[in-house]
Formats: structure tokens, sequence, C-alpha cells
């Protein structure tokens, strides 16, 4: 049985929420709106998922960052009803530091012995999923190398796997 900290739950999301939009963009480029639909729809998921499970009480930061949450959904929403390339590159702007920043955290509690499982490669911008063919933009490439605010809920998440794409 594979187990994930919820660390490294959050970090895979955030990957995973990555190579959505940039597959969505690079969708968008093309004008293949059927493709950025799908993978802006994914990304509202993982939006979603972060934020209905993030502990608001938890620590002074919570609720500016379930605000962002909610207005990234917003964005997503936007981006794929007006076909707005715009909008998910200011998305893509506003949650890869985030996307950095648990990366960094991970690794630190990684080398300082916290973690006890190995932190998961991050997901291959070229793995099987709508899109992967089409041309990508500048910065996508990134997004395939490379905590008290989240607890149990998102480790216990009925749609964890399929906010993941591995459901």
């Amino acid at each position: 049985m594979l187990s994930a900290t919820p660390v490294q739950l959050v970090t895979m999301l955030y990957d995973r929420l990555m190579l959505d939009l940039g597959r969505a963009e690079a969708a968008q480029l093309v004008a293949d709106w059927g493709t950025a639909a799908e993978q802006l729809l994914h990304a509202q998921a993982i939006v979603a998922e972060l934020s209905s499970s993030l502990k608001v009480d938890v620590w002074d930061g919570g609720e500016g960052l379930l605000a962002l949450y909610g207005y990234t959904s917003t964005a997503l929403v936007n981006a794929n009803v007006h076909h707005d390339v715009e909008l998910t590159r200011e998305v893509v702007g506003l949650l890869d530091p985030l996307r950095q920043a648990w990366h960094d955290a991970a690794a630190s509690l990684q080398a300082g012995g916290a973690a006890g499982v190995p932190l998961p490669a991050p997901a291959s911008p070229g793995a099987a999923v709508p899109g992967a063919g089409l041309p990508q933009p500048a910065g996508v490439a990134a997004f395939g190398s490379a905590t008290s605010g989240y607890g149990a809920t998102i480790a216990s998440s009925s749609s964890l796997g399929g906010a993941l794409g591995v459901a």
C-alpha cells in the first residue's frame, strides 16, 4: 500500500494543477477549446480540493489563502468561458510560487527527518493526458522538474484521487 504525508499530497496536487494549467494554456494558444476546457475543469477541481481541505483557523494566513483560491477558481471559470489565455497565465503566476513553497517545505521536512516517506517525483508533462502532444508554452517544462494549514482532511478526501487524475 502506498501512502503519502499531507505535505506530499499538497505538493502532488500543486504539481498536477500546474500541469493542467500548462496544458490548458497550450491548447488555448492553438484554439483547441475542447482540450483547454477539459484541462481548466480539472484545474478547477484541484483548486476546489485545496480550498475545501484548508483549515483556515490553524494559521493567520488561512483566510488570505482561501480568498486566493476563490479568486483563482473564478478566474479559471472565466478563462474557460471566454477562451482567455491571459487569465490562465494569471492563475499560473499566482499559484506557481505556492507550488514552489510547498516543495521547499516538503524538502525541508524531509531533510530534517520529519517525513517518513521519500517525496514522489513530479508528474511528467508528457503523461498520457489529452493535450500532451500540444506545444508547450514558456515555463511549462519547469513544472515537471523540481504544513500546518492542511490536515488529515486532504489525506482522507474521497475526491483526492480524482483531483490527481488517478481515480
